[in-house]
């Protein structure tokens, strides 16, 4: 029998604050933007943007943790999702399923000068 492998790795930049939803049977779920930037031949930069599903502890630490603009390391698996929207129109979604989240930023790393003019620290 061969061995197959979906596996998904990524280090990228985190496009929107977290939100912390719950599924009808209470799982925790959030979706991170993250965006990879990369060279084209003609040494322009490009960005892909990947969006990248967590769940249960997993996605209620990223909610505490992660903001806009923070830095993560993502490994997970690829999924394929479809739907139909409200006109009747079939889409479809390529998502990273988070195994891991590891985040490369301080909290403190992804404040706005605004909020850190704020702090008393």
């Amino acid at each position: 029998m061969s061995r197959t492998i979906n596996r998904v790795e990524l280090l990228g930049r985190v496009g929107n604050d977290p939100e912390l939803r719950h599924t009808q049977a209470g799982t925790a779920v959030t979706q991170l933007r993250l965006a990879t930037d990369r060279r084209t031949e003609q040494g322009q930069s490009e960005t892909d943007w990947h969006t990248v599903v967590c769940w249960g502890r997993q996605a209620e630490s990223v909610c505490q943790y992660v903001a806009r603009g923070g830095r993560v390391y993502v490994s997970g698996r690829l999924s394929q999702r479809s739907w139909e929207d409200r006109e009747g129109q079939r889409r479809s979604r390529a998502e990273v399923h988070a195994r891991e989240v590891i985040f490369l930023d301080s909290p403190s790393d992804t404040r706005t000068e605004q909020e850190a003019e704020a702090s008393p620290f």
